[in-house]
């Protein structure tokens, strides 16, 4: 053994080897470009402490934030054909739900959860963005369905919490059937004599906009949502104008009489209790 190789493994011993630091440790906000620890992130319930962007966040973070600790527990999805019309694009439709589910670790884009709200009963869906864009298929028309029908059963409202791009286009006009469907579960809700609170998050287009989001007997929108059905692009070529700042953003929506309130991810959990109060509570207490 040489020299050379004795102090080099002596050094080893002596000499710490220098660690890469994590690359999950900061976290660079999209509205302002801010570094931000991502501990103080998640303290402050993923919104920017520097200009308060609200971050997308997916199903079990907001029933986390929402319902009371240890109150909830999931609705179990209902089994529905995952590929009915056989599509492939330049990738098997299975093969995209498969990729979503191993991503997100969710059946699909929307989950639903039965709990209590400072100690009223509640059922919320929650559509996941990161699930194929919050899409709407046959999953989540049959998600809605079904967590109107809990609520029903539970005498309680339906909160959903939407966030998706519009209709899945891989199921074509099953997708699209979905629309009416959540109509009717609505009208279903009202003939029970419950309330449909509808909070608006970023981003809530398409077809889903055009349905049940746009349905709720109280309206609310987390600060600078995305809501809109076209987007601004195909909008303003369509009319040949352009659109003033802050078009189909929550604060526009609600100051042109679109919604019924934008509140701050901190303030929803008492909000909704308060509105479940005023409009359920004797029901609930009967």
């Amino acid at each position: 053994m040489s020299w050379l190789t004795s102090v080099r493994n002596a050094l080893a011993y002596v000499v710490p080897v220098k660690k890469e630091t994590p690359d999950n440790l900061w976290h660079k906000c999209k509205g302002c470009g801010t570094m931000t620890f991502v501990k103080e992130l998640e303290d402050n319930l993923h919104v920017c402490p520097h200009c308060d962007h609200h971050d997308r966040i997916g199903p079990l973070l907001r029933f986390q934030y929402v319902f009371d600790a240890g109150s909830y527990s999931i609705v179990p999805l209902a089994k529905v054909p995952d590929d009915p019309l056989k599509f492939r694009d330049t990738k098997r439709y299975v093969d995209r739900i498969k990729a979503a589910r191993a991503a997100t670790s969710e059946g699909d884009a929307l989950i639903t959860a039965r709990g209590t709200i400072e100690g009223h009963k509640a059922v919320i869906g929650v559509q996941d963005f990161a699930f194929m864009g919050g899409s709407m298929g046959l999953a989540v028309g049959e998600a809605f369905v079904r967590g109107v029908e809990t609520a029903i059963a539970d005498n309680c409202p339906y909160i959903i919490f939407t966030a998706a791009g519009g209709a899945r286009m891989q199921e074509g006009i099953l997708s699209l059937m979905q629309m009416p469907r959540a109509t009717v579960a609505i009208a279903m809700l009202h003939d029970a004599g419950l309330p449909y609170i509808v909070v608006l998050t970023d981003p809530t287009t398409g077809g889903v906009t055009a349905s049940y989001a746009m349905l709720g007997d109280v309206q609310i929108a987390e600060p600078g949502a995305l809501i809109g059905f076209a987007g601004q692009r195909v909008i303003e070529q369509t009319i040949r104008e352009k659109l003033p700042d802050g078009f189909q953003r929550a604060e526009y929506l609600l100051e042109h009489g679109m919604i019924d309130m934008v509140k701050h991810r901190r303030d929803l959990r008492a909000t909704l209790a308060s509105l479940i109060d005023y409009l359920c509570g004797a029901k609930q207490a009967a």
